[in-house]
């Protein structure tokens, strides 16, 4: 599938990038976020929360694995693998269950759960570039192409 990217040079920006999927959120979906420690994962999934309905503080789940967020728009399970030592640990914290049920799954450091999670609808890599971010993003599944299409026009505005 094909790989878009957009550069972006604040965190306010990453956070409109964030949004416009949030805006077009299917009733169920996988979102892989990676990048390097500071990289805007977690910038990206506040936008995407705060689209979604969400206005409370939204931290990354680093030390809880999986903050869920019960909205009125749908469930969002925002997850942080960073700290699993083996990709089974997923099971303690019963992941399978919320991966496989209706909502969307934000995955940052989705590579610490490999072979245990589900393909990704659309995957997430963010690069740092001296102050400025650099998106790649693709669609990994045919829900994911189209969940891209319908966020495609408010990604080609944020610039």
């Amino acid at each position: 599938m094909t790989q878009h990217q957009v550069q972006l040079s604040t965190a306010l920006q990453t956070e409109a990038f964030g949004a416009c999927w949030g805006k077009v959120r299917p009733v169920q979906g996988v979102v892989n976020l990676s990048g390097d420690l500071g990289a805007g994962k977690t910038t990206l999934a506040r936008g995407f929360l705060r689209a979604c309905g969400y206005s409370g503080v939204v931290k990354s789940p680093t030390f809880t694995l999986v903050e869920p967020y019960l909205l009125a728009s749908g469930p969002v399970y925002h997850f942080d693998l960073y700290r699993l030592n083996d990709p089974l640990e997923l099971e303690c914290i019963g992941a399978r269950e919320l991966l496989g049920s209706p909502g969307i799954c934000l995955l940052e450091w989705p590579s610490r759960g490999a072979g245990m999670l589900p393909s990704p609808d659309v995957i997430i890599l963010l690069q740092t570039q001296n102050e400025a971010r650099l998106i790649h993003y693709q669609a990994g599944t045919e829900v994911g192409e189209r969940w891209l299409t319908l966020a495609h026009p408010c990604i080609s505005a944020i610039n």
